[in-house]
């Protein structure tokens, strides 16, 4: 395949965004179980692991859903590719 190819490219980008994701995932888990083991063993009466958990969590599904669901519809290639073209098009009548 083409490196030079519109698809190739578009595929390597999609291919390095799910990458970070799972990474993220993967750290996620294990952080977050490390903190949990360090948060029982220094204060067990006073829980505070969940507070990185929750926030983190609410990043990862945020990376999530932008990839998986909501893909290019909101501030994804093809809302760039038309403010792109209405950029274009304003500066061509100035």
């Amino acid at each position: 395949m083409d490196e030079n190819d519109p698809r190739y490219k578009k595929a390597r980008a999609r291919v390095a965004r799910l990458r970070g994701f799972y990474t993220n995932l993967i750290s996620y888990v294990s952080i977050n179980i490390l903190l949990l083991i360090i948060n029982l063993l220094t204060s067990p009466r006073s829980l505070w692991f969940y507070w990185v958990a929750a926030i983190w969590g609410i990043v990862l599904v945020i990376q999530g859903l932008s990839l998986f669901t909501i893909k290019d519809s909101f501030l994804g290639e093809e809302w760039e590719k038309r403010k792109i073209r209405d950029i274009l098009n304003r500066d061509k009548h100035d």
